[in-house]
């Protein structure tokens, strides 16, 4: 019986490279899939970590679900993805833990990435995006969910 090999997130990063003037879809999850993103606080100091690093990357869609975030950017300089999340991610688990008045995790470790290719429809991605929470069944309509944006509106 052959084995299945044990990647871990790093590995899978192995060989990649990030480019300046690309689009990128990250998905990044919470630890334990935990709804922090419940509380309209949570999910603002984590907008507030994206805008920080706005020189980095130019967020072009995002929706902010209870327990995990899709982002649709361009990043900006040469910055790797890796270390861009890793600072978001920093950040936001910093301000959320002081918030909560918590310690301890709030992301899980990796993050989920494509490269948007250039015949790929940047609306219709952005569309794909923050239509999630209706998907979900979260909403009937998007204005009921205030945790997204879009540059083309």
């Amino acid at each position: 019986m052959a084995r299945t090999p044990n990647f871990h997130s790093c590995d899978l990063r192995k060989g990649r490279v990030s480019l300046a003037k690309h689009v990128y879809l990250v998905t990044t999850i919470t630890h334990d899939r935990r709804r922090f993103f419940e509380d309209f606080r949570c999910s603002r100091l984590l907008c507030c970590a994206m805008k920080y690093e706005a020189v980095h990357a130019r967020t072009l869609a995002y929706v902010i679900m209870p327990d995990h975030l899709h982002w649709l950017f361009q990043l900006r300089t040469d910055m790797e993805l890796q270390t861009l999340l890793q600072r978001i991610k920093s950040t936001s688990a910093h301000r959320i833990n002081r918030y909560l008045g918590r310690s301890g995790p709030v992301w899980q470790q990796g993050f989920h990435d494509h490269a948007i290719r250039s015949e790929e429809d940047l609306r219709a991605r952005a569309r794909y995006v923050v239509a999630n929470p209706l998907r979900a069944g979260l909403v009937a309509s998007l204005r009921d969910y205030p945790r997204w944006d879009a540059i083309w509106l």
